[in-house]
């Protein structure tokens, strides 16, 4: 790799990642984000006097991120503090119904078998040996090839591959498939919730998601300072091999001459050039023309494309009491079809959402935080409308009643007041990232089409890469990062494809083609 000169558009972990490849093989990286931290989605948030993490929560796919800082001469123990949880999640319905889920499978299942019967524990154990067959199956052939496509996939697991590929159940849909294992509506309540990680419906998303179980039972684990030190931390890795970040600076277009990609303009009128850029941002802020017509002609987004979910999030400092929580938490609704019904196909909040809540200052011992205020980030699920509907007081604040007495029906009781709290609507998610209408995951993974159809890497235009949770592989801090690789890896074969086909110099400076 020479000294490229290589502007990233975005400071989230996809940036990042890519930043910090980029960097260590000699790149000239400069990195552009209009806030004036790292993170994107992976944000913190003042709220109460204290900081809190009001994005992505949960830490997992550890071994990518040692293989990806490892690349640049880095030991992930030494650059992050992390620690495993022994219990994932803990999940409520009602004040007498609780379910813990373990990082060990036999714990797990026990607790599904005092909880729903032997049967459903067992059911467990089929469901987590399916879901690992899933990611074994989809791993190299798909989730890291820069731009999958059926029958590159089909190529990719070779003919021993072929029935592995054949049980990965792309045409059922993921509740359907929760219906093998589970005949208690409360579990195929839980295991259905993975495919919101990734913004979507389990009702249309395609069974192959369940292997977001997989993922989250290989480990999850507590980042000391939060998820935002993950964004600090590789910031700090780029800046020290020679990136340049460059905060509170929008930028207005992408620049191009020749038919590729020559750097980025600012709003402040400055003008960077590059001999590429990575655009770390969702895809739908091009196609909108956001950064110009060129970028914008560089994509093609399916017309079916599908929003995915946003949300409605409260930040605090809080007083919580009556419920044993844990660092994570899940607080049932009695609808659970209902709920997806009213948000993709209706475009309106549920009448009783689902609630995610995360204990930012516990672990998985619900004993860990002394009485008193402590950090809380809670989340239910909404319709990404922000640019075209943005929701009304009366509608936020009717959600606020619906989630908070739901979790009083469970036991729990916060006690939270309006100064301590931050709260975000699909609007403010679509002001912090333009042209989404909120939606925190790119496009919906509805159908078995749709993770074909997110773009990948390279664009129409040289020179110009994507990265984040809007293309391939898809939602999520690992699979956002993973995309940073991606797109780091592509620009630097690019490079090298080039320079190999550049004509041989002779003497006198006649080239010999």
């Amino acid at each position: 790799m020479g000294s490229e000169r290589v502007v990233i558009v975005g400071a989230g972990i996809g940036g990042l990642v890519a930043a910090l490849i980029l960097s260590a093989k000699g790149c000239a990286v400069t990195v552009v984000d209009k806030e004036n931290a790292p993170g994107g989605k992976m944000r913190e948030v003042a709220a109460g006097g204290r900081r809190i993490d009001a994005g992505p929560t949960v830490f997992t796919m550890r071994g990518l991120f040692e293989e990806i800082v490892a690349d640049a001469g880095v030991d992930l123990g030494d650059a992050l503090s992390l620690k495993p949880l022994s219990i994932l999640a803990r999940h409520a319905w009602s004040a007498e119904e609780r379910l813990d889920l373990f990082a060990d499978i036999d714990e797990s299942a026990e607790a599904i078998s005092a909880f729903a019967g032997p049967e459903e524990g067992r059911g467990y154990r089929r469901f987590c040996e399916r879901a690992k067959r899933i990611f074994e199956t989809l791993d190299e052939p798909f989730i890291r090839t820069p731009r999958p496509s059926v029958e590159s996939l089909v190529r990719g697991v070779g003919l021993f591959g072929l029935p592995g590929l054949m049980q990965i159940s792309p045409f059922t849909t993921m509740w359907r498939a929760l219906g093998d294992y589970f005949k208690d509506p409360r579990l195929k309540q839980l295991f259905g919730r993975y495919a919101t990680y990734c913004g979507s419906s389990p009702f249309s998303s395609p069974a192959t998601l369940m292997l977001i179980a997989h993922v989250e039972q290989e480990g999850v684990w507590m980042v000391d300072g939060g998820m935002h030190e993950v964004a600090e931390t590789f910031a700090r890795l780029a800046e020290a091999r020679g990136a340049r970040f460059l905060y509170g600076e929008t930028v207005t277009e992408i620049l191009s001459a020749g038919g590729r990609a020559t750097g980025v303009a600012l709003a402040s009128g400055e003008r960077l050039e590059a001999d590429a850029v990575i655009f770390n941002g969702d895809v739908a802020a091009l196609a909108a023309g956001l950064a110009g017509e060129a970028s914008r002609r560089a994509i093609s987004l399916p017309a079916s494309a599908e929003r995915s979910l946003s949300a409605i999030t409260w930040a605090m400092t809080a007083e919580a009491a009556g419920f044993p929580l844990i660092r994570h938490n899940v607080f049932f609704s009695n609808d659970y079809e209902g709920e997806f019904d009213r948000i993709f196909k209706a475009g309106r909040p549920p009448n009783v959402p689902t609630v995610y809540l995360c204990a930012q200052d516990r672990d998985d011992n619900a004993a860990s935080v002394a009485t008193g205020p402590e950090r809380l980030f809670c989340l239910i699920n909404a319709p990404a409308r922000g640019d075209s509907a943005p929701l009304t007081d009366s509608e936020i604040a009717a959600c606020e009643t619906q989630t908070f007495q739901l979790m009083e029906k469970c036991g729990l009781t916060i006690k939270h007041s309006a100064e301590a709290t931050v709260i975000t609507a699909p609007q403010g998610f679509n002001r912090l990232f333009p042209a989404t209408g909120g939606a925190l995951y790119g496009q919906a993974s509805h159908g078995w089409k749709a993770s074909f159809e997110r773009p990948g890497a390279r664009t129409k235009l040289k020179g110009l890469y994507l990265a984040g949770g809007s293309v391939h592989p898809g939602a999520g801090v690992p699979m956002a990062a993973l995309s940073g690789k991606i797109a780091a890896t592509s620009l630097m074969d690019d490079c090298a494809s080039t320079r190999r086909s550049r004509p041989a110099a002779i003497a006198g400076g006649t080239s010999m083609r």
